[in-house]
Formats: C-alpha cells, structure tokens, sequence
C-alpha cells in the first residue's frame, strides 16, 4: 500500500473515533496474537476480549494466511448491511444505445427525366413536398419531336410500325397513348409524365413554361414507408454488431423496429466510430428526414459466467472482489473481467460458478482489508 493511502485511512479512523486505541506489542512467539474489532480496526488488543465502543468480539488479524482477509461476524454484517451475490452461468444480453440520424432510403429515390427537349406546358405538383401516388400525372411536355415521332408512327408501313412504337416508347409514351394514337389517328401535342412511385416530391426545380431538354432531371421523389437510420458506433464496440441483427430505435414515446442492413468497412479517424446503418419500416412516415432518434441494438453473447457488477471494484490497473469463503472470512480475490452486460460482468478468472461475493458494504470491507494488510506489513 502506498504511504499516502495508508495516512489517509488513519486520518479517517481517527475522525470516525473508537475511543482510546488498545496498543501492544507482538512477539515473535505470539504471531497470531493481535487482535483488532471488526467494526473499528482502530481498537487493538494483544488477547482476546471485546470492543469498548460496539461491544464486539475482537478477532485476530492472522487467522488466515492472506494478510487482507477479514473476518467479519453474522451480528457486524447485518449492521453495516453487508450483503452477498452469486457468480453464476446466465444469459448475457449486452445493449448498445447511440444516437442515430434519419435519412432516406437511398434504394427508394426516383428521379424524373425527360427523354426529349420541349416546353413544360402544365405542371400538376404544385408545391415541394407534395406527396403523389404511383401513376398519377406530374407534368406535360410540348415537344416538336415527340410530334414528328407521333406523325412517322401513322405514315409507316406494317413492317416498320414495331421500330416506330419503341421510338414513342423511349420517349415515355404510354401503351395506352400509343394505342390511342392507333385507333383514333391524332397525335398528342403534349406528352404526359406520371408518377414512376408513390412518395413525396422532395426536388422539383421547374415550373410552368420551363424549358427542358432530354436527358434533364425535373423531379425528385422519395418513397418514405421505410427509411435509414445512421449511428455511428465505437471501434471496441462495432465488432458486436451483425448485419440482420434486429434493432429498436426510439423517438419520443415511439418505437420502432428495423435491422441492421450495412456496417462501413471503415473508421472515422476522427471519431474512431464506424458507420452502422439501420432500415426502418416506416409505414406512417413518423419518422423523417434529418430528426436524431435514439437506437439500441441488444446483443445476445450466449451464456457466460457472470458476476453482478456492483461486486466488483477498481484500484488503479487492479480489479477485484471479495468472496466469502464460507468461514466467516472474506478475502480479496483478483478478476480477469469480460464484456459487460445490463448488470453483470463476464468472468474470465478469478472465481467460478457458485461462489459468492460481497454486493455490498464494498468499500467498508476494503478499508478494513487495507487496513489489515498495512498493519501486518509493520510487523
């Protein structure tokens, strides 16, 4: 033990008070002869007796052969509320939780091109936003070509007829346009453009008598029933993470259920997280684009042998935990600890299945230890 923390423990049992200290001296003849009170190691006495304070028996530091072992009677451990847990093999459920952005589904994005320059004569999506369903009408063209195209269709003969409806074709004309065209024989001044999915306009950068030419975008749409969720996930913690491994992500109230989809083959260095993406059904559009929710993925690690954690304690590089040994003793043992999960450490070495551990009064036990293992290295 370090000088200073040594001091330190002193100055507290002198603040904590016992009364005036019992000294004496231990011969060589005598080794297991100092004794001292469970419930105030200031109290020491050369024989047994009791302690002028709590009236406790008093117990003799070297009853075992570790130096730090304590021996702390049924009556003390009820006083100071000490109880005990058990290192057992359960069912290890680790959960992550991180937040998460929303975005678009990336796979469910249309775009809206025309296939041939014209004019936009009528625009039916009035405003950004605008949600449309599949095949309902988004603009009309007046373009020269598509008449020329219209107008060679009707002169061609049988044989070249099947050439002449794939040009209307890739221009976007309908079967059912072409059709019509057939059988009545008048050609379309203006081409109609529909809906190629149901989702909501989030582009649309033209407006009535806009000029277009082929190959140019006029419109952005985006199906909403199912959406990404992006988190980014720390590099000790991404190696958890399984694509299809289900995963719940919280916005207010609201829960929703998805799985993961992709995990980056990469890591920021900046953050050192790695980019983990989630696919989220949608069905009400609750969630949208850009809101920050909360995503927790439970990782299932099989059985483990686990302790509780309020167990274990820290020193420095040290961790450790005090097992009853069934004696009446408890002695510090040292822990070789795993992953962690909810309440519960994994247990690599140190103890086994069946041994029982001090919950808590932790600290009350240490310090006794501690003190017990400074007094017998003055010796």
């Amino acid at each position: 033990m370090k000088p200073t923390r040594f001091i330190f423990l002193l100055t507290l049992l002198m603040f904590t008070g016992c009364g005036r200290p019992v000294a004496h001296e231990t011969t060589a003849t005598t080794p297991a002869a100092h004794y001292v009170c469970p419930m105030h190691p200031r109290v020491t006495s050369d024989k047994p007796g009791s302690c002028p304070i709590c009236g406790m028996n008093l117990v003799p530091i070297r009853q075992s052969s570790s130096s730090s072992t304590v021996m702390i009677s049924p009556e003390a451990r009820q006083r100071i509320g000490l109880t005990l847990g058990m290192v057992e093999k359960r069912e290890l459920i680790r959960e992550l939780r991180v937040p998460a952005r929303i975005m678009i589904d990336e796979t469910k994005l249309y775009h809206v091109n025309v296939k041939v320059d014209g004019w936009v004569e009528k625009l039916f999506v009035a405003t950004t936003g605008q949600f449309v369903h599949q095949g309902e009408p988004l603009l009309s063209i007046y373009s020269q070509d598509l008449l020329n195209a219209q107008a060679e269709h009707l002169s061609v003969n049988d044989a070249m007829r099947p050439s002449a409806r794939r040009r209307l074709q890739l221009m976007d004309m309908t079967d059912e346009e072409i059709q019509r065209l057939e059988q009545t024989k008048q050609i379309n001044k203006t081409l109609t453009l529909y809906a190629p999915a149901s989702g909501y306009v989030i582009e649309r950068d033209i407006a009535a008598g806009h000029k277009v030419t082929a190959g140019e975008m006029v419109l952005v749409l985006a199906d909403l029933s199912d959406v990404w969720a992006d988190a980014d996930v720390f590099q000790n913690d991404v190696a958890l993470v399984k694509t299809g491994a289900t995963v719940e992500v919280t916005l207010g109230d609201e829960t929703f259920t998805g799985r993961v989809s992709f995990i980056a083959p990469t890591v920021d260095a900046e953050t050192r997280t790695v980019k983990v993406r989630m696919e989220i059904p949608n069905p009400d559009a609750k969630l949208k684009p850009e809101m920050w929710a909360t995503a927790r993925l439970k990782i299932n690690l099989g059985e483990r042998l686990a302790i509780p954690d309020v167990a274990v304690m820290r020193t420095g590089e040290r961790v450790y935990t005090f097992r009853d040994t069934g004696d009446g003793k408890l002695e510090p043992v040292e822990l070789k600890l795993g992953a962690r999960a909810d309440n519960w450490f994994e247990v690599l070495a140190g103890l086994a299945a069946g041994d029982k551990v001090v919950t808590s009064a932790n600290f009350l036990v240490d310090s006794e230890s501690q003190l017990k293992a400074a007094l017998a290295g003055m010796k």
